[in-house]
């Protein structure tokens, strides 16, 4: 099992879609389980480590996507 270590503001994206149509998910608290946060649709989640390692298909650190929205 491969070690990923998410730092609280990163943005992850998943495999599959939330229900309200987004994928990315801010990390609001990292420990044992993960506090995450929909960009979507505000909705708060908690997640084991063991079960968003499989979830998550890349990360995005919250800065660069920061950056990117005051771009546009």
């Amino acid at each position: 099992m491969s070690a990923n270590i998410y730092k609280e503001n990163d943005i992850l994206v998943f495999k599959k879609n939330h229900p309200c149509g987004g994928n990315s998910w801010k990390v609001l608290r990292v420990g044992v389980d993960y506090k995450l946060e929909c960009t979507t649709c505000k909705r708060i989640i908690i997640i084991p480590r063991f079960d968003l390692n499989k979830m998550v298909k890349k990360t995005k650190e919250w800065f660069l996507c920061f950056k990117l929205r005051i771009m546009l």
